[in-house]
């Protein structure tokens, strides 16, 4: 059927998603999906919004959430950008703000969607190595360029970036649109929204999955200059004009009002990877510093993927990746107390 393809389909390389297990009873520490279910006031607001409006579309520009989400970090809602996800928010960020004739520049160890989207929108890149420590070097992205987008922390890794660092990359690059991925900036990190007012070529993505335990309604959003954003409601409406369901709003409003429940399982899944990498260490695991709801870590004498596999033999599934330099380690996403112990537990003697 390939004959009906448009042409550049064939030289695509898709994204491929964390293992989603059919099978019950497993201790799934593979997809960074947090332990905690959602704010019980997200999931009131949702229950209540199910009713015979769902017969009607929902508000095109989502102002009910752009509204709590000004709101929380202290912006206006001009500056606030909303999609189905963040990958979605992504895909309009790539296609929109970042084709120019300068290489996109991103870390050559980060979000393997990054490469995808150039390969979708015709986007010529430079992965740029991260240092021996695995850490993104700022000096390092000085230099000509179409673009600057990097994760914070950085995925795989969990490494943080100090906000200092974010703004050495800001100055050197004062044409360019620099896109700091936050997905996972809630677990340790200072998000960089509060240097908006001050860099107009920053714009910050951030998602509802992590965080705020609501991978399973895709919500996503961005914080920049109104030029930026009103760049990406023109691709948007151009594209879908209601990429976010009656649900999602009031669900996502809601839980950037709760900001106790938010604390209290941010709190619990950063005691939990505490926990498991003294652990971890123990047993002679290399861990890298995060700032995430995972850990990337090695041991020096035992193969990673051999882990991976021991570990799914006790139920325990975690995530492997076959990248040159990284392919010695497993990322481990936090669980519940329960599923940590069973991770450990998973592992014996070493």
């Amino acid at each position: 059927m390939s004959k009906f393809w448009s042409p550049f389909v064939k030289d695509l390389v898709p994204y491929v998603p964390g293992e989603q297990p059919k099978l019950t009873r497993l201790v799934k520490l593979n997809t960074n999906e947090n332990p905690y279910g959602p704010s019980p006031k997200a999931l009131a607001a949702m229950q209540t919004e199910l009713n015979d409006n769902l017969r009607l579309y929902p508000d095109p520009n989502s102002d009910l959430l752009k509204t709590a989400v000004a709101h929380y970090y202290g912006v206006q809602s001009n500056q606030v950008f909303l999609g189905n996800g963040s990958d979605e928010v992504l895909a309009h960020i790539f296609h929109g703000l970042l084709q120019h004739e300068q290489p996109l520049l991103f870390p050559d160890i980060s979000y393997s969607f990054y490469p995808v989207y150039c390969g979708l929108y015709g986007i010529q890149f430079d992965a740029v190595p991260l240092d021996a420590q695995f850490q993104i070097n700022p000096a390092d992205y000085a230099k000509p360029n179409g673009g600057i987008i990097f994760p914070n922390p950085n995925a795989p890794t969990g490494c943080l970036l100090a906000l200092e660092a974010v703004e050495q990359i800001l100055k050197a690059s004062p044409d360019s649109v620099v896109v700091v991925d936050e997905a996972y900036i809630d677990f340790g990190g200072e998000t960089a929204i509060s240097l908006v007012d001050r860099y107009p070529n920053l714009l910050v993505t951030q998602t509802l999955s992590k965080s705020r335990s609501l991978a399973g309604l895709r919500v996503g959003l961005a914080v920049g200059h109104p030029d930026l954003i009103e760049a990406l409601e023109r691709i948007k409406n151009s594209f879908n004009s209601y990429p976010l369901d009656r649900l999602a709003i009031v669900g996502a409003a809601a839980a950037f009002e709760d900001r106790e429940y938010f604390d209290q399982t941010c709190r619990l899944v950063i005691e939990s990877r505490e926990w498991v990498i003294a652990q971890l260490q123990a047993k002679g695991f290399e861990v890298l510093p995060s700032a995430a709801n995972f850990i990337f870590a090695r041991h020096p004498q035992h193969d990673a993927a051999g882990l991976a596999a021991k570990l799914r033999e006790q139920g325990v599934i975690v995530r492997h990746f076959k990248q040159k330099r990284i392919a010695q380690f497993l990322r481990i996403s936090m669980g519940t107390p329960e599923q940590n112990q069973a991770l450990i537990d998973g592992l014996g003697d070493m």
